[in-house]
């Protein structure tokens, strides 16, 4: 029985049915779209629990259709490229994708992958109560990914939520930008890490001049914390 639907977006119509052969045999229901409109109206009819979204599309590339998704959805997205370019990483993470994989890929890889984001996006059935932080004026529940500043919800993307509520669930650690990519994003990241601050800057934004008991503190030469005053 399947436990996972997975919507496949590539146009390369080989990869599409490697993929949807192993991510069957692993147990998840599987659906294919080879480009990014037909990905669109797919996701609207198959709702799935994560994209496989490949990035050199026919008509709206993957960059347009995952800011599409984002505006609508926090389904978890993993990015397909060929490009093994820094900026292709940062853009991928800033509009919201979860992973990245670069071709040509292993299949084994990809549905590691799958499992691990799964895992972490709360699919695997490992629930544990509510996750949820709360300070003055902020409440930061990440079970059904709402900020709240002065008890007014907050629209705030996936990747920001669980980076205040990490920091938030640490108050006074201090993180340093490539434990926040492994910790947050969860993989390895090679190259620069701007899309912390790029995140932080936009937390900033929403959080300011919100309480005097507590602050999105950055530690010079170190990383950043969530500073709690006694």
């Amino acid at each position: 029985m399947a436990y996972g639907k997975i919507l496949i977006v590539d146009d390369d119509t080989n990869i599409c049915e490697l993929l949807r052969l192993y991510i069957e045999k692993e147990g998840f229901e599987a659906s294919i779209a080879n480009d990014g409109e037909s990905a669109l109206k797919r996701f609207e009819s198959f709702s799935p629990d994560l994209v496989l979204l490949d990035i050199m599309l026919p008509g709206l590339d993957g960059w347009q259709v995952c800011r599409e998704l984002r505006k609508k959805s926090t389904c978890p997205i993993i990015m397909l490229t060929a490009k093994g370019e820094v900026f292709d990483k940062v853009l991928g993470l800033e509009l919201g994708a979860d992973d990245y994989v670069v071709k040509p890929f292993e299949t084994k890889e990809v549905v590691a992958r799958i499992n691990a984001v799964l895992r972490r996006s709360g699919m695997s059935g490992d629930k544990q109560g509510d996750k949820e932080v709360s300070y003055e004026n902020l409440t930061i529940n990440l079970t059904n990914y709402e900020l709240k500043v002065k008890g007014v919800q907050v629209d705030t993307p996936p990747k920001e939520m669980e980076l205040i509520y990490h920091l938030a669930s640490n108050p006074n650690r201090v993180f340093t930008r490539d434990q926040l990519l492994d910790e947050v994003w969860g993989f390895d990241y090679y190259g620069d890490s701007r899309t912390v601050d790029v995140h932080i800057k936009r937390l900033r934004e929403k959080l300011e001049g919100v309480s005097d008991k507590w602050t999105l503190k950055t530690v010079w030469g170190v990383g950043y914390k969530f500073e709690v005053k006694d």
